[in-house]
């Protein structure tokens, strides 16, 4: 049996990929079969890295279900001939791939990191070799004792999901939000805990790790874009509301409320939501607020909503329910399938609060 770890780099595009070229001081991505001359530590952690790059790469602003699906595509294809993969990709919409690739893989028991970075590899200040380092080790990290109340062997992999190692911690992917464009600790997960703290030695927290029920790795790929994100604001004019939910292709939306899913106790609003919800819309409520999830029974103006037939999206992130609801759309017309999945926790992305 092989001691060292195989672990496949797939490189995206994003600054972490970057460096000045000498002749025009301009970014250039990275040739990724030369990476230990960048990160020369790489050499030294007893790990083999193989790596594939999009060509061209892409700024993560650009980033669609297309590309999630070639990234998903090179996991299956690859699954069995390397024991973790570290995806580097633009830090802009990290946190929509990670919730992608989260619900894409269903029963992954490998892990699948994603990383990036604020500042280019080849700067002296890069936040770029620490969390590309760290992302390689965490992928090749392995328990080494048997945890209570599982499958697990000793030598499986630690991590058995999709997260994000960003700025010293690891965090489950579809947990995960950009909250800063200056901080090297940007990425952040906002309703629940770190994974793994990365100081002296890596800490990781057992009891926060998702393991998949027992089940083949099965890839979901099928995405429907019909979908609006519609936060809500004081003053905010009618037209807007009555403009995207007139919109015949519409298929779903998500609703940024306030606090615990409030919304403005507005008849012709409600008589909007009823309209829509009775031709097939599905519409999920996620709060404005960067901790925290909605409780619908809370407020009036919240039960509401209930009564429209709007679903609660609990905790998610807005990300996160994005993503899911354009995979659930995708896969189904069934709308109390839709609701049903909606409301449950299908990856670790949601604590049910009501």
């Amino acid at each position: 049996m092989r001691s060292e770890k195989k672990i496949l780099l797939i490189y995206t595009g994003g600054t972490i990929g970057s460096v000045h070229d000498p002749m025009t001081g301009s970014l250039v991505p990275i040739d990724f079969s030369q990476i230990t001359r960048h990160v020369p530590e790489l050499n030294r952690a007893g790990i083999s890295i193989d790596s594939v790059s999009f060509q061209p790469p892409i700024d993560s602003s650009n980033v669609s279900p297309m590309h999630w699906k070639k990234i998903a595509g090179v996991v299956m294809q690859k699954h069995e001939e390397y024991d973790g993969f570290v995806v580097l990709h633009g830090t802009d919409t990290m946190a929509y791939t990670a919730s992608a690739l989260s619900f894409m893989l269903e029963g992954l028991r490998k892990p699948v990191i994603i990383t990036g970075s604020q500042l280019p590899i080849g700067m002296p200040r890069t936040d770029g070799r620490e969390n590309l380092l760290s992302a390689v080790m965490l992928a090749a990290h392995s328990t080494h004792e048997r945890p209570a109340s599982t499958s697990l062997q000793c030598g499986d992999s630690t991590v058995q999901e999709v997260a994000v190692y960003f700025g010293s911690q690891l965090f489950r992917g579809n947990r995960t939000h950009k909250e800063s464009t200056e901080s090297l600790h940007a990425i952040v997960s906002p309703n629940y805990p770190a994974l793994v703290d990365a100081g002296v030695d890596f800490k990781v927290r057992k009891h926060n790790l998702y393991r998949a029920p027992e089940g083949p790795l099965t890839l979901h790929e099928a995405f429907d874009s019909k979908v609006a994100w519609l936060p809500i604001f004081p003053g905010m004019s009618f037209d807007v509301f009555d403009r995207i939910f007139g919109w015949n292709e519409l298929r779903g939306v998500v609703l940024g409320t306030y606090g615990s899913g409030n919304i403005p106790d507005n008849k012709q609003f409600k008589d909007l939501l009823i309209s829509a919800q009775k031709r097939g819309v599905s519409i999920v409520n996620i709060t404005q607020c960067g901790h925290g999830g909605v409780a619908q029974e809370r407020y009036a103006t919240g039960l509401m909503l209930s009564d429209c037939g709007v679903i609660s999206g609990g905790d998610m992130t807005t990300e996160a329910a994005v993503i899911k609801l354009m995979m659930l759309l995708g896969e189904s017309d069934d709308l109390t399938l839709i609701r049903e999945r909606i409301s449950a926790d299908l990856r670790g992305e949601r604590t049910n609060l009501e």
